[in-house]
């Protein structure tokens, strides 16, 4: 598929600098014949945002979209699928979207910064077997031999691609990371969120403060904002795949996105759900944007925004 760009290009927003100080030097060989003392005391930059951004000649005419990947992933989430079709960046490009993709604190581009004392919590990553499990490709004590459930629409041959995406996290980030969402929005004045999983709270929350979102996805969000009469005004829309109950100890998705529409239609808000399995499309795992399917499940979510928005 071909591209005809007006413009493309990266930009960092939000973040603040932090001293670090009391921290041992070392002395690095970093090649053969070079070395030197290496000093982490100092200033760094830290908690700010990457975002790369896609203007195509011809546009649409609705809002630019923000792409906002989930939990120990970065923006590579919503690019080239592991298995190498195009991602939903390429999709909504070539479907006449601008599109901004959000590498957020401590993701990806945005850099991260792992000196004692920084943070107050030490870094996560996700190993491949918990991504198996947690993200409902298959069951945990299948992973070794790659059996995956019955009918997934997840790409397995390429299942160790995509983990080489997986990127170190912290826990105690959300309120920096919803700071730098923040500055996102605000500098696009108008714009939809497509955001996944864990940084649905994230994304809501950033829209609530910013009063700038038009329309917010949640691609099965995990969270989601208290401030509920903050957001009616913002077109929501629900998306869900398959497997949702395969085991007791996956998170209840659906549950948590049902308690929070109930409350968000009683404030007046305005919402509506894509529950793939109940409209008969039954296969897909948490990573919607990744499986065989990808590019029918963008096109509902591109449908119902060009019947919610106008142009």
């Amino acid at each position: 598929m071909a591209y005809e760009f007006e413009d493309f290009g990266s930009y960092t927003v939000g973040g603040r600098r932090v001293e670090v100080e009391g921290q041992p030097k070392q002395h690095i060989q970093f090649t053969p014949t070079a070395s030197f003392d290496y000093d982490p005391n100092g200033t760094y930059a830290i908690a700010h945002a990457y975002v790369q951004y896609f203007k195509p000649v011809k546009k649409n005419g609705q809002p630019p979209v923000v792409l906002l990947h989930g939990g120990g992933m970065s923006g590579t989430t919503w690019e080239t699928t592991p298995d190498g079709r195009p991602g939903w960046l390429q999709l909504l490009v070539g479907a006449g979207y601008e599109v901004h993709v959000v590498d957020n604190v401590e993701r990806g581009r945005a850099g991260w910064c792992a000196v004692e004392g920084v943070w107050p919590d030490k870094a996560l990553l996700r190993t491949m077997d918990e991504a198996w499990h947690l993200f409902r490709i298959g069951r945990r004590d299948r992973f070794a031999e790659r059996q995956a459930f019955d009918g997934c629409r997840f790409p397995i041959a390429a299942f160790e691609a995509f983990a080489r995406g997986f990127v170190p996290r912290w826990t105690s980030t959300t309120e920096e990371a919803t700071e730098a969402f923040q500055h996102v929005v605000r500098r696009l004045g108008r714009s939809i969120v497509i955001c996944h999983s864990q940084v649905g709270q994230i994304a809501f929350e950033a829209a609530a403060r910013e009063q700038c979102v038009e329309a917010l996805v949640g691609v099965e969000p995990s969270g989601f904002t208290s401030e509920v009469g903050r957001v009616d005004n913002v077109q929501v829309l629900l998306v869900y795949g398959d497997y949702l109950s395969a085991s007791s100890d996956l998170p209840p998705l659906l549950e948590i996105g049902q308690s929070w529409l109930e409350t968000f239609r009683k404030a007046g808000g305005q919402a509506d759900v894509i529950d793939l399995p109940r409209l008969g499309v039954h296969g897909n795992s948490h990573m919607l944007m990744m499986d065989y399917n990808s590019d029918d499940v963008l096109g509902r979510v591109t449908s119902w925004l060009e019947d919610k928005l106008e142009s």
